[in-house]
C-alpha cells in the first residue's frame, strides 16, 4: 500500500510500475513478447525517442516547447552521408559537423526566443516549416544511404550484446538528469518555469537560460537523428516527423507539467518506454497508423488537460 501511495504521489515511479505492469500482462497473454531480443529491441527504439526526448525535456521545463525537434533529425539524417568526408576514414568528422549543424538549429531557435521575444513554440515552428523546405530543394523524394562507419556502428554494434543505442542513451540519461538536479542551472530552469518574473527578479538571466535549452535540444535531436541514420541505413525527407509527437508525449505522461517549472527526465524514461510498448501492441492487434496517431493525440491531450487542471488548484 506504501509503495502505491508513493506511486500516485510520484508520477515518474507510477509511470514506470505502468510499463512494468503491461510488460508482465503482455509477456503471459502474448507469445514472444518477454523474450529477451524482444524487450531489448523495444528499448532500442525507446532510445531514440528517449535521447530527443532529452532536450524537448529541458525545453518543457522552462514552459517551452520544441516542434522542430523531427526536422532536426530528418536533417542530421540527410544531410550526415552528403558532408562526410572521403578523407575521413572513421566517419568522426561527418558526426560532428551533422552535431554542430544541428545544434546550431537549436542556437538560432533560443536565439529568436530571447532576442527577438518569439514564443518558442512559433519560432520552433517556424524553422520546422523552413527546414522542411528546404529539405525538399536539397534532396527532393530521394533516400540518402549512409556508408560512413562510425554511424553504422553506431547503429548496429551491440557491445556484450546490449545495442549501442541503449548505451547511449543511458549516458544521456545520466548527463540530463546531473544537470537538472545536481546544478545550479537546472535549479534555474525551474524557476524560469515556474514563476519567470520572481526568477528574473532574483538574477536569474531569461536570455541566457533560454539560448541554453534550445542549443541541448537541437544537439540531442541531432544526436538522435544520427541514432535513426544507423539503425535504418538511409535518411530521407520524413524520417523524422513521428519523434516530434512522441518526444512530447514521453515528457508530460512522465509527470513533466506542460506549463514548465516542474518535472523530471527520470519519468520521461519510461514515459518513452510506454509509448513504445504501447506502440508495439497496437502494432500485434493490427492497428492501422491513423489509430496509433489518434491514441498519441488523445494520450497529449487529456494529460494537458489534467497539467491545467493542476495549474488552476
Amino acid at each position: 500500500m506504501n509503495i502505491i501511495r508513493s506511486a500516485f504521489r510520484s508520477p515518474p515511479l507510477l509511470t514506470f510500475l505502468l510499463v512494468a505492469l503491461v510488460w508482465i500482462v503482455a509477456s503471459f497473454t502474448l507469445r514472444g513478447f518477454g523474450a529477451y531480443g524482444h524487450l531489448r529491441y523495444l528499448l532500442e527504439l525507446a532510445a531514440v525517442i528517449g535521447i530527443v526526448a532529452a532536450g524537448q525535456t529541458l525545453v518543457i521545463l522552462m514552459g517551452g516547447i520544441d516542434l522542430s525537434v523531427g526536422a532536426v533529425i530528418t536533417v542530421t539524417a540527410i544531410l550526415l552521408p552528403l558532408i562526410s568526408p572521403a578523407w575521413d576514414p572513421t566517419g568522426l568528422a561527418g558526426i560532428a559537423a551533422a552535431l554542430a549543424i544541428a545544434t546550431g538549429i537549436g542556437l538560432m531557435n533560443g536565439a529568436g526566443a530571447a532576442y527577438l521575444r518569439v514564443p518558442p513554440i512559433i519560432m520552433t515552428l517556424a524553422m520546422a516549416t523552413f527546414l522542411q523546405g528546404l529539405l525538399v530543394i536539397v534532396a527532393g523524394g530521394s533516400a540518402v544511404t549512409v556508408s560512413n562507419p562510425a554511424v553504422i556502428l553506431l547503429g548496429q554494434a551491440r557491445p556484450f550484446g546490449i545495442p549501442s543505442g541503449i548505451l547511449l542513451w543511458l549516458a544521456v540519461a545520466i548527463v540530463v538528469l546531473l544537470l537538472v538536479h545536481r546544478m545550479p542551472i537546472g535549479a534555474r530552469f525551474l524557476a524560469l518555469g515556474a514563476n519567470p518574473l520572481a526568477a528574473r527578479l532574483s538574477g536569474v538571466s531569461i536570455t541566457r537560460n533560454t539560448l541554453i535549452v534550445h542549443t541541448l535540444s537541437g544537439f540531442f535531436a541531432g544526436l538522435a537523428g544520427i541514432l535513426v541514420l544507423g539503425m535504418n541505413r538511409q535518411g530521407y525527407v520524413g524520417i523524422g516527423e513521428p519523434y516530434l509527437l512522441t518526444s512530447i508525449a514521453a515528457v508530460v505522461l512522465g509527470g513533466t507539467s506542460i506549463l514548465g517549472g516542474r518535472g523530471t527526465y527520470a519519468g520521461t524514461i519510461p514515459g518513452a518506454i510506454l509509448l513504445v510498448t504501447t506502440t508495439a501492441l497496437i502494432t500485434v492487434v493490427n492497428a492501422s497508423p491513423g489509430w496509433r496517431s489518434i491514441m498519441f493525440g488523445t494520450l497529449i491531450l487529456a494529460l494537458l488537460l489534467v497539467s491545467g487542471r493542476e495549474a488552476r488548484r
